[in-house]
């Protein structure tokens, strides 16, 4: 039977649970991976959260008024619809589906363990286990908290230039980016290609951008880079959908301050990786990233996988989210079959001559093979599933 379950604090969640696989998460990352898992019949719990990250279920997307590079959809899609269709197909296939944050986690020893929120005391044993853990809980953009930004956020602003960038709003207008570094310069060499005029804002006197980057932005003819300036208001139109029209800008030298005409202002400031649940239990890179090898979900942990924005700093689209949760769960799938085969396996009788091997002895030969293994996985194989 297929059925989600939602948690709040005046609704108590049952006893116990003790899944194959976890998916923590509720971006396109998160529901790939939870389809995958279903239809493999690993019977996935996914845990979407309540404002986990400050975020609705669904992640990122919720933000996002149009997604029109999503393949299937010609016309584009609403982001949030977009993700309740994933959320339904999900459920569909059977993956259970609970609406309560992870508060805490502990990865040290299989079956690993999870905290909810609301339903567990942080000094009490967690009613929820899992023999693998697929991590998917996304990065957040970096906002300026501006006056006027939540207003038009989504109606002129943006924190993603490829995912927003060529919607009707912006073509043929004046646009605008903020940020100095690598992300900015591509960000605003890539919205030449619709905006009339792209212009960097810059508070210092100079690119954090590489060298070779920084030079290809200046000598773009339809950027302009102003140094030491900020913005300081984002104004517009009245009404629920009103668009945005202008920014007032403010020189940090001179404090000279200005209002231009601005249809479009995109933030290139960085973002904040979900990876406070997994901190000192995983390894994370300096931005605070989880690290997977290369080509694959695997992380530090065995068992453990991470999927989507959490671990891929570079591309952060939707697509390429819903890829790598394809990855993490065709390898935990892998995973859990080769756990599964190595406690299955009878222990051999010692042939005429050999001493009985002790159960101790046989349980250390076991955990070195299985920590031998984990050193060295094998990028898994697609499934010889026809159902995939």
């Amino acid at each position: 039977m297929v059925h989600s379950k939602v948690v709040t604090p005046e609704k108590e969640q049952e006893d116990s649970l003790d899944a194959n696989d976890a998916v923590i998460g509720s971006g396109p990352a998160a529901h790939t991976a939870a389809i995958y898992l279903s239809r493999a019949e690993l019977k996935p719990v996914l845990y979407e959260g309540m404002l986990a990250n400050g975020t609705a279920a669904g992640g990122q997307l919720t933000t996002t008024t149009d997604v029109e590079n999503f393949p299937g959809f010609p016309a584009g899609i609403n982001g949030s619809e977009l993700m309740d269709g994933m959320r339904k197909q999900s459920e569909r296939f059977g993956t259970e589906i609970i609406t309560e944050t992870i508060s805490r986690v502990d990865l040290s020893k299989r079956p690993f363990r999870l905290w909810k929120e609301w339903s567990d005391g942080p000094d009490e044993e967690p009613a929820h286990t899992a023999d693998a853990v697929i991590i998917a809980t996304g990065a957040n953009a970096r906002r300026l908290d501006l006056p006027g930004e939540e207003k038009y956020w989504q109606n002129g602003i943006s924190a993603c230039a490829v995912c927003d960038g060529a919607v009707p709003i912006f073509r043929n207008k004046p646009l605008y980016v903020i940020g100095g570094g690598d992300s900015a310069a591509e960000e605003a060499m890539f919205l030449t290609k619709y905006g009339s005029h792209v212009v960097v804002l810059v508070r210092k006197d100079k690119l954090r951008a590489s060298k070779a980057m920084a030079n290809r932005l200046l000598a773009n003819s339809k950027v302009t880079v102003r140094f030491n300036t900020v913005a300081t208001q984002v104004l517009g139109e009245e009404g629920p959908r009103g668009l945005m029209t202008h920014l007032r800008l403010k020189n940090v030298v001179s404090g000279e301050e200005e209002t231009v005409d601005a249809n479009g202002l995109f933030y290139a400031v960085g973002h904040d990786p979900a990876t406070a649940l997994v901190k000192s239990q995983v390894d994370l890179d300096t931005e605070g990233y989880i690290v997977t090898q290369p080509g694959t979900s695997y992380t530090s942990i065995p068992g453990v996988f991470a999927a989507g924005d959490v671990q891929d700093k570079r591309y952060r689209q939707a697509i390429t989210s819903a890829g790598s949760g394809c990855i993490a769960a065709l390898e935990a799938e892998k995973f859990l079959a080769e756990e599964e085969s190595t406690e299955d396996v009878p222990a051999a009788a010692p042939e005429a001559g050999q001493s009985k091997i002790e159960p101790a002895a046989a349980e250390q030969n076991a955990q070195q093979a299985k920590e031998t293994k984990a050193a060295n996985p094998a990028v898994a194989e697609y499934r010889q599933n026809p159902l995939l």
